[in-house]
C-alpha cells in the first residue's frame, strides 16, 4: 500500500482483533515489522488463546508483511517488558507502540467489586504505563520514536456502567499529556485517541445498559448524546493511529483526538471556562450570591435526580 514506515518496527497491543488488528494490518501494509500482542482473551479478560495473534501474524505475513506473536500480558510489568524486547530481538529496535489492549467488566458503581474494578484499570491504564515506561527506555536511546494509546469518550466525557473503565481511560489521557512533555526532548512523542468504531467489546454492552446511557444525557465533543453516534469498522480508526507513527507528525504531541468513521476531532486540553475573582478568601455566603450568574450559568446537571 505505500512505504511511510518501511524500516519502522511497531508494537501493537491488543491486537488480535477489532481495532488493534486494524491498526497492525495497515501499519504492515505501510511497511512496518509488527509485533502482534494478543492474550487471546475474552472481552472480560478471562481465559486466553494463541489463535487471534497467530490469525494477524499469518494474515500480514500472507500479504508480504513482516509481523511475529506475542501473548504477554500488559497488565504485568514484566511481561511488558517482554512485549518489546520481542520487537527488539526480533527486529532489532522499537520505533512505535500502540497502547490497545483491554478488557469490559461494565456495572453500575454501586453494584461494582474490587473483582470487577482492579482487572480493568490493570489492562487499560497499568498496561499502558508498563508498555510505555519499557519502550520508553529503549526509543530514548535511539532519540525517536512514536507511541499512541487507546482513551475513550467514556472517561473523557463519562458513561454510566463503566466507572472502571472510565477511570482508566480518563487516566491515559492524563498519562499521555505529561509523558508527551518528558519524552518530547527526545524525539519522541505521545499521542491518545478516543476511537468510536463497532467491535467484540462494542457488541458486549447489553440494551439495558444501552438504555441508561441514552437516559443519561451524556453527551459527546460534537454536542450528541454518545449513544447517538453512529459506530463505523475499526479499519476507519487504523488510518489516523498509522499516519501519528509517520514523521509527517513529529509536531503532534500531548495531544487526545475523537476519531469515528470519517470524522476525526482535536479534544480540547482541559482549560477554565468562567472565573471569579476576588481579593482575599470567598465565603459560602458570597458564593451563593454570585455562583448562579457566573460560574454556574447554563450548567446542567447530566443525570438529574428522579422520583423512586
Amino acid at each position: 500500500m505505500g512505504t511511510r514506515l518501511q524500516g519502522r518496527v511497531a508494537v501493537v497491543t491488543g491486537a488480535g482483533r477489532g481495532i488493534g488488528r486494524a491498526i497492525a494490518e495497515l501499519m504492515a501494509a505501510e511497511g512496518a515489522a509488527v509485533v502482534v500482542n494478543d492474550l487471546g482473551a475474552n472481552v472480560d479478560g478471562s481465559g486466553g488463546s494463541a489463535s487471534p495473534a497467530d490469525d494477524v501474524v499469518m494474515a500480514i505475513r500472507a500479504a508480504g508483511g513482516h509481523a511475529v506473536a506475542s501473548y504477554d500480558s500488559v497488565a504485568e510489568f514484566g511481561a511488558a517488558e517482554r512485549i518489546v524486547d520481542t520487537a527488539v530481538r526480533e527486529f532489532g529496535a522499537i520505533d512505535i507502540l500502540v497502547n490497545n489492549a483491554g478488557i469490559l467488566r461494565d456495572r453500575m458503581l454501586f453494584n461494582m467489586s474490587e473483582a470487577e474494578w482492579d482487572p480493568v484499570i490493570a489492562v487499560h491504564l497499568k498496561g499502558s504505563f508498563n508498555c510505555t515506561r519499557h519502550a520508553a527506555v529503549r526509543m530514548r536511546e535511539r532519540r525517536r520514536g512514536r507511541i499512541v494509546s487507546m482513551s475513550s469518550t467514556s472517561g473523557v466525557i463519562g458513561n454510566p456502567g463503566q466507572a472502571n473503565y472510565g477511570a482508566a481511560k480518563d487516566g491515559i489521557a492524563g498519562l499521555t499529556r505529561v509523558t508527551a512533555r518528558e519524552l518530547g526532548r527526545y524525539g519522541i512523542t505521545v499521542n491518545a485517541v478516543c476511537p468510536a468504531a463497532a467491535t467484540r467489546m462494542t457488541a458486549s454492552v447489553t440494551d439495558a445498559a444501552r438504555t441508561k446511557r441514552t437516559q443519561s444525557g451524556v453527551q459527546s465533543p460534537a454536542g450528541q448524546p454518545v449513544y447517538q453516534l453512529r459506530h463505523t469498522g475499526p479499519e476507519n480508526v487504523a488510518p489516523w493511529v498509522t499516519w501519528l507513527a509517520t514523521d509527517a507528525a513529529s509536531h503532534v504531541n500531548g495531544k487526545v483526538f475523537f476519531v469515528m468513521g470519517g470524522l476525526i476531532a482535536l479534544l480540547g486540553d482541559p482549560a477554565p471556562v468562567r472565573t471569579i475573582i476576588r481579593d482575599g478568601r470567598w465565603t459560602p455566603e458570597e458564593i451563593a450570591m454570585v455562583f448562579s450568574r457566573t460560574l454556574g450559568l447554563d450548567l446542567v446537571n447530566p443525570a438529574p435526580p428522579r422520583d423512586a
